[in-house]
């Protein structure tokens, strides 16, 4: 049956026309904004996927800068441990020509005093964009953002490498350095009434302690008689025991000496005292407290007073509450006249700081005109630091460097993973073209032959 009223052969070749002309359009935006995937209502899923990762590459951009900064910083720092390794090396050069009698000590000196300023300036220098990792003003890790890491549910955290200060300044402090006149003197007497004893009372030998303000660290049965503000008087040939059965970060853990017979520059000696300290972090074992402390006291020792006038060595106990695999340090004073010493714990400190007051401070003492032999020991130690500091800044520049190259290669394999999911086809685009094109003039005749139906019923009527 013919109808005027409906067509359906030209509704049928228009919605065909329609159908073309849209896909026409389609290849069109593809070839004009080279991706097949140019909106949400292109493919939402697919879309949003992309702008996630794209999200991801910007990220990673802003972590290349980041990697690249600090690798710069860590690359100052490692060059300064190496230079002044060597400026320590130089030193011990100067201290083993100084063991010999027949030698001009006082020239040797004034050469050890000199490379230990350049040192000093080295430490001062080594900064990059105001970022010093080697003079002691701060002992928190540097955190350098190194990536981010999305998990299956979508949620992204970030990553960062840690590097450690090394504490490398030769400044000593006198927060973690007294000397007085002599004992009794002002100086002396202020550092004796600043300092608390640790007793029984106040920690309790064995006890548990734990959360405390006072908790881990405590000496021996001998002291629970000393009061506060009383150092005990440890006696020519009697030996002084310190012990840490517990670890808490911030904890700061000191022993005070005084009437120590210290070494002048210059000649002679003099009476003082020194504080050694050392703030816990949570990494720390009672072993790593006990260790450092006595590393700083023998380090003291060899570099400021007499040969085997005081020791300090690390030993093994048991407590009274028969806990075992305590870490004990243990002073021996040989100098011929009794010396006094305490103990005490406060809170709040920085993880990780050294009343080595700026790692190399031992080096002020050295004094190869009083204890040549003294200095030959100290310096060794002291060599070792900067040695294990340009180690440490070693490896973190490495890590930042195969990381930095890593993050590279992530960024352009996720861009290629993008390209993939929305960049258009331009070989297929073009295929599509031509062939919608034909399809475009097909359809418009086939329309207008359709149009021209109803004209074909008028030769019924004539």
């Amino acid at each position: 049956m013919s109808s005027i009223l409906t067509n359906t052969s030209a509704m049928v070749a228009l919605q065909t026309l329609k159908g073309i002309n849209s896909g026409l359009n389609k290849v069109q935006d593809e070839i004009s904004t080279g991706k097949s995937v140019g909106s949400a209502k292109d493919n939402a899923a697919v879309w949003a996927i992309s702008k996630v990762m794209e999200s991801d590459v910007k990220g990673f951009s802003g972590i290349s800068d980041s990697l690249a900064l600090g690798a710069s910083t860590v690359s100052v720092a490692r060059n300064a441990a190496e230079s002044i390794t060597d400026l320590l090396t130089e030193i011990k050069g100067k201290i083993v020509a100084a063991q010999e009698e027949n030698v001009d000590r006082e020239k040797i000196q004034t050469d050890i005093e000199a490379l230990r300023a350049q040192i000093g300036s080295v430490v001062g220098a080594a900064q990059f964009n105001g970022q010093n990792l080697i003079d002691g003003s701060s002992t928190v890790d540097m955190e350098i953002l190194s990536s981010l890491d999305r998990d299956t549910n979508g949620n992204v955290t970030s990553s960062s490498i840690s590097v450690v200060r090394q504490n490398l300044s030769v400044t000593d402090s006198t927060a973690t350095q007294q000397l007085g006149t002599a004992n009794g003197g002002a100086d002396q007497a202020a550092a004796d009434a600043a300092f608390t004893v640790l007793t029984a009372a106040t920690v309790g030998a064995g006890a548990d302690t734990t959360g405390t303000a006072v908790n881990a660290f405590y000496q021996n049965e001998d002291l629970t008689d000393e009061t506060a503000n009383a150092p005990t008087s440890l006696a020519n040939g009697a030996t002084a025991a310190f012990s840490v059965n517990e670890v808490q970060a911030g904890a700061t853990y000191q022993i005070y000496l005084s009437d120590l017979e210290i070494n002048v520059v210059g000649g002679g000696t003099t009476t003082g005292a020194r504080t050694f300290s050392y703030v816990a972090s949570e990494a720390d074992s009672t072993t790593d407290v006990a260790n450092e402390l006595a590393s700083q006291i023998n380090a003291f020792f060899g570099a400021a007073t007499g040969d085997g006038d005081y020791t300090a060595v690390i030993n093994s106990t048991t407590n009274t509450a028969g806990d075992v695999n305590l870490n004990e340090i243990q002073i021996t004073n040989n100098s011929g006249a009794a010396i006094n010493f305490s103990a005490m714990i406060t809170q709040g400190g920085t993880a990780g700081t050294s009343a080595s007051s700026g790692g190399l401070g031992a080096l002020a003492s050295i004094d190869v005109t009083q204890n040549a032999e003294g200095a030959l020991t100290a310096i060794d130690g002291l060599i070792q630091q900067a040695i294990d500091a340009a180690a440490e800044f070693g490896s973190a520049q490495s890590r930042i460097e195969i990381q930095s190259d890593f993050i590279g290669k992530l960024s352009d394999n996720l861009q290629s993973g993008i390209g993939s999911m929305v960049d258009a086809d331009m070989e297929a685009a073009s295929a599509r073209l031509q062939a919608l094109q034909v399809q475009q003039q097909l359809a418009t005749q086939s329309l207008s032959i359709a149009n021209q139906a109803p004209q074909n019923i008028l030769s019924l009527f004539r």
